[in-house]
């Protein structure tokens, strides 16, 4: 017999000759991606500065004060307080759990931090750092009681609320308050301080250098999987519009006093946050057993540790951000942690994107929630307005904002499922 002299045409899995790395995503494939991820109910960041811009917008139409450089500044200045505690507030929603007690924590940590400081005569660093190890202790000692015992967090944190703040009432004793230095360090810190204009723009110009640099490696790893990847003028043009973004902000507020240290200390936790959140082991296993405890618990996820270290950052960050409270009012009283310091942190976390169902949610989602509060408080007041519309007005925000997360998620799941 004849063998056959036609040749076979080559395997597809043995010729890599043929395998073609996919073509770069430009600019229309960014949009068109983006579009479908609004389609299935993954809104990301989207709802929250929609509605910035139109907040913004009305404040600055009753009152053209509201977008002067020196009141973005002092809105800035009294973000940096209770954005902190939000970001521990994050890391709870994470994982489907919650911390009633931050408010009482911080009023408890800067109660401490005056007690210890001014009355006692330790170095203010030392002090701050007692408070802080000790909001760690108390968020161990709630992630203790889940992991061990069962007990739910709202019940936990509920009585957490009440111990901590008799705590607070018995350390500052029958004064009620004290009044730190004024002109320390610390004071200068929560009122004055403020980054050089050269030095504010050369951090602006940082986050774009990053989108650039890790896009750029990101792109790499794609191509060398024979994945479609980036293209880099997609990546340069990010880069460079978040660049110019930045920079005009900064110039902007440079027309005021510049840009707040508090605040780029609270931007600098976030970005630490959502580095971790991201980029880490740690960061994974949060968001899995945020979504499904059982199944992280399966695929080898410590869920008592994560639950702990949850725990223990909330606590710890709402005690920090009792003390950055204490340097911005320059004092340590009863009233420290009250009134509606617990429910703005939660709030402007849910209001940021955080999902309170777990699993979803992002360090910059205290970031953006937090100013958005902090600019409802500030244009009722240049409005001289009574504080009885900013509850209500925060209130119906975070009303929204819990709807779109419901609708969000019930598209995911039914895009899923289609």
């Amino acid at each position: 017999m004849s063998k056959d002299t036609h040749s076979a045409p080559p395997s597809p899995l043995l010729d890599r000759s043929d395998v073609r790395v996919k073509h770069a995503a430009g600019l229309g494939d960014t949009v068109s991606a983006f579009v479908d991820r609004i389609r299935s109910g993954d809104l990301g960041s989207l709802p929250v500065i929609v509605g910035l811009v139109i907040i913004w917008t009305v404040f600055t139409s009753l009152n053209p004060v509201f977008l002067s450089a020196d009141n973005l500044v002092n809105l800035l200045f009294d973000c940096s307080t209770v954005g902190v505690i939000s970001l521990g507030i994050v890391c709870v929603l994470l994982v489907g759990e919650i911390d009633l007690s931050v408010g009482s924590m911080s009023g408890f940590a800067s109660a401490l931090v005056g007690t210890l400081w001014v009355n006692q005569g330790w170095p203010v660093l030392l002090a701050i750092a007692a408070a802080v190890v000790v909001g760690g202790i108390v968020g161990a000692l709630y992630a203790l009681l889940l992991n061990r015992l069962g007990m739910p967090s709202f019940v936990s944190t509920l009585a957490g609320l009440l111990a901590i703040l008799g705590l607070q009432l018995y350390v500052l004793g029958t004064d009620g308050s004290i009044n730190l230095p004024y002109g320390s360090t610390m004071v200068n810190f929560g009122q004055l301080m403020i980054i050089p204009a050269m030095v504010s723009h050369v951090i602006a110009l940082l986050p774009g250098v990053a989108i650039v640099l890790t896009g750029l490696r990101t792109r790499e790893r794609r191509r060398a999987a024979r994945l479609s990847a980036p293209s880099i003028g997609s990546l340069v043009a990010r880069g460079a519009i978040l660049t110019v973004f930045l920079e005009v902000v900064v110039s902007y507020l440079d027309r005021g006093r510049g840009v707040p240290l508090m605040f780029a200390v609270f931007l600098g936790l976030a970005v630490a946050m959502d580095y971790a959140l991201k980029r880490t082991r740690w960061g994974r296993s949060m968001n899995a057993v945020g979504g499904n405890r059982e199944a992280a618990r399966r695929a080898g996820i410590k869920v008592s540790a994560i639950y702990t270290s949850a725990f223990v950052l909330c606590a710890s960050f709402a005690a920090l951000g009792g003390v950055l409270t204490a340097a911005r009012l320059a004092s340590a009283s009863q009233q420290a942690g009250t009134g509606d310091v617990n429910l703005n942190a939660i709030a402007a976390a849910v209001i940021g994107g955080t999902s309170l169902f777990g699993g979803r949610g992002t360090a910059w989602s205290a970031v953006l929630g937090i100013i958005v509060i902090q600019s409802i408080a500030s244009g009722l007041t240049l409005l001289n307005l009574s504080s009885s519309l900013r509850f209500m007005i925060t209130g119906a925000v975070l009303a929204i904002a819990v709807i779109v997360d419901s609708l969000a998620r019930r598209s995911r799941v039914s895009h899923g499922r289609a």
